[in-house]
Order: structure tokens, then C-alpha cells, then sequence
């Protein structure tokens, strides 16, 4: 399988592959090129959400069947509930991953990740709560900070009995977006007393300003564009707020004692470096990391599961790592 062992610094994330991207991932990027959709930065936030939910799980693997798929609300931070869906293979009383989408915190829903959340439920025997948290620019920072804490606060308390879920074995996981709302979560749950057995990291954001080596180097032409980065963080964020760190959780004072974390990363993606910088904070601080990063791939690498190898076998990481940490917190 075509991945890079955890480096020493970031650097060398990218100077030891051959061939940038790989074939597979080539052909993707070319099929990409010839539709000549319009770039997402070109769009309204309403049509780039329509695009990215007509074509989230093109390449994705089918949605898997499950003994458990069941629509629900969850109490949002504004008073207001948000829309979530529980996934489960049964309805024993499993332990629990909350998934947080990507897609820059301007698109995305529950419908763009069905599949890898069915997926990751199917293959891990736990459960997953996904939540539609608020959405940019109509609710700008710290909006979706705000849900996805509410979300994992009540699923710690009594969310996940009212489920028939162990919140006692709870996760925190995202890609993208996602993931930053992911680390900054376990952030959160550390200073609030929250236990988690893991913080799942698939090509998170972690820092305030696309100034790292990758985010020149991939710039252009390896699917998560320069321009589209500043459109998203444009529309969710004033830049004299970058800095905080529920939007970059790389400039968190400390990171004593949060959960482990499994970090899950594509070489050709423009937050590869600052994703490996927070990796290496976190083992400076003595907290078990798991990273493993995807030679010749791009972002959003994990949902193309029909035409790339990399996608299952990060996918096969995500699940073991989720059934590891839940089996070292006993019900």
C-alpha cells in the first residue's frame, strides 16, 4: 500500500514520493478537469452546497445496509436542535464515534458522508452520531465550534442513553473541517472533564494561515485549491480572529492529556504540513498519535473509496483504531 511512514518534520512529507499524484489519483483529478464544473469559489455558498451534495459520493463506496439508520435532532448551542443521524450495526448498546463533516464549515451535510459513515459504523461493530452543525456565512464563527461541542456534551450526558448507546465510550471524528472541529473538541472535552477514547483526524486544518510549504506547493490542480481555502475561511471567519484556537487548534496553549489520536492524511493536500506539525505537538505532549499519510493522494482522498486503494486502507486504520480505543475503555 502506497504510504509514508510518520516522518520527522513535515518536509519530508512530500520529497519522498516519485510520482505527485499517483496514476489512480491522476485519472481522478483529469475525469475532474474534463467535467469543467465551475470552482466552488466561483459559486454562491447555496449552489457550491448543492454541488458538493450532487457530487459528494460519486467515487465513494455504495451505502451499506445497517441494523440501525434513524434520523433524530440533537440540542444545537443556539437553542435551536440540529439534524443528526445515528448509524448502527445493531441495537446492542455499542460505543460511539460523533462525526463532524467537512467542507470548509460553508458545505456539506449529512447526505455528503452517508457512505463513510455507514462504513466506519459498519466495519468498527460501534456506533456513529453524525450532526449538521451551522453553516457559514449565514452562522460564522464560532457557530459550528459551538454545535460540535453541544453535540459532544450531550452525548457524554445523557444523549447516548436516550439512544441506548455507551456515552461512556465515546469518540470525537471528522475529515476536513471536520477535523479541525474534531481536535478542537478533544480540546474542549480535556478542560470540561470528558473523557475520550479518540480523536479520529482525516485532513484536518489546523492552523490560521495557508503559509506552510504544502499549501504552495499544492496550490493548484490537486482538488482543494488556494482560492477555495480563502473562499471558506472568508465566508466563516474575520481574519483578526484566525488566531484563535477553536479555529486553529495549533496555537492551543497546551495539549497535556487529550485523547489519543489517529491522524489520517493525503500527501498532496495543501493542510498536510500543518496536519503533521499538530501531530508532533500532540506527541511532544505525550499523547499516543497514530498518522499515517497517503502517498500520491489528494484531500478528500477517503471518500473515493470505487477507484482508490489508498481510501480502503485508510479506512481499515480509521475502524481498527476506533475498535482499540473503545476496547481500552470497558463498558
Amino acid at each position: 500500500m502506497a504510504k509514508l511512514c510518520y516522518a520527522a518534520s513535515s518536509e519530508a512529507v512530500y520529497r519522498v514520493s516519485t510520482k505527485l499524484p499517483n496514476p489512480r489519483m491522476s485519472g481522478v483529478l483529469e475525469r475532474i478537469r474534463r467535467a469543467r464544473r465551475p470552482p466552488l469559489y466561483s459559486l454562491t455558498p447555496d449552489e457550491a452546497r448543492a454541488a458538493y451534495e450532487a457530487g459528494a459520493e460519486v467515487l465513494d463506496l455504495p451505502r451499506a445496509a445497517l441494523g440501525r439508520v434513524e434520523d433524530f435532532s440533537v440540542p444545537g448551542s443556539a437553542g435551536q436542535p440540529m439534524r443528526a443521524r445515528l448509524y448502527a450495526p445493531s441495537r446492542s448498546r455499542l460505543p460511539v464515534l460523533l462525526y463532524l463533516h467537512g467542507g470548509g464549515f460553508v458545505i456539506g451535510s449529512l447526505e455528503t458522508h452517508d457512505s463513510l459513515c455507514r462504513q466506519i459504523a459498519r466495519r468498527s461493530k460501534g456506533a456513529v452520531v453524525a450532526i449538521e452543525y451551522r453553516l457559514a456565512p449565514e452562522h460564522r464563527f464560532p457557530a459550528a465550534v459551538d454545535d460540535a461541542w453541544a453535540a459532544m456534551r450531550w452525548l457524554a450526558g445523557e444523549g447516548a442513553a436516550t439512544l441506548g448507546l455507551d456515552g461512556e465510550r465515546l469518540a470525537v471524528g471528522g475529515d476536513s473541517a471536520g477535523g479541525t472541529l474534531s481536535a478542537v473538541c478533544a480540546l474542549h472535552a480535556r478542560d470540561v472533564g470528558i473523557p475520550l477514547a479518540l480523536q479520529l483526524l482525516i485532513t484536518p486544518g489546523t492552523t490560521a494561515y495557508a503559509e506552510t510549504a504544502s499549501h504552495h506547493l499544492f496550490a493548484n490542480g490537486f482538488l482543494l485549491d488556494a482560492a477555495t481555502i480563502d473562499w471558506f475561511f472568508d465566508h466563516y471567519i474575520d481574519y483578526r480572529h484566525r488566531n484563535d484556537w477553536r479555529f486553529a487548534p495549533l496555537h492551543a496553549d497546551d495539549f497535556d492529556a487529550v485523547a489519543p489520536a489517529c491522524v489520517i492524511l493525503a500527501e498532496c493536500d495543501p493542510l498536510v504540513d500543518e496536519a503533521v506539525a499538530y501531530a508532533d505537538r500532540l506527541r511532544a505532549a505525550s499523547v499516543p498519535v497514530e498518522l499515517e499519510i497517503y502517498r500520491g493522494v489528494t484531500h478528500d482522498f477517503i471518500k473515493m473509496g470505487r477507484v482508490l486503494p489508498e481510501a480502503a486502507h485508510a479506512l481499515g486504520v480509521a475502524v481498527r483504531a476506533l475498535s482499540r480505543a473503545w476496547e481500552h475503555m470497558p463498558p
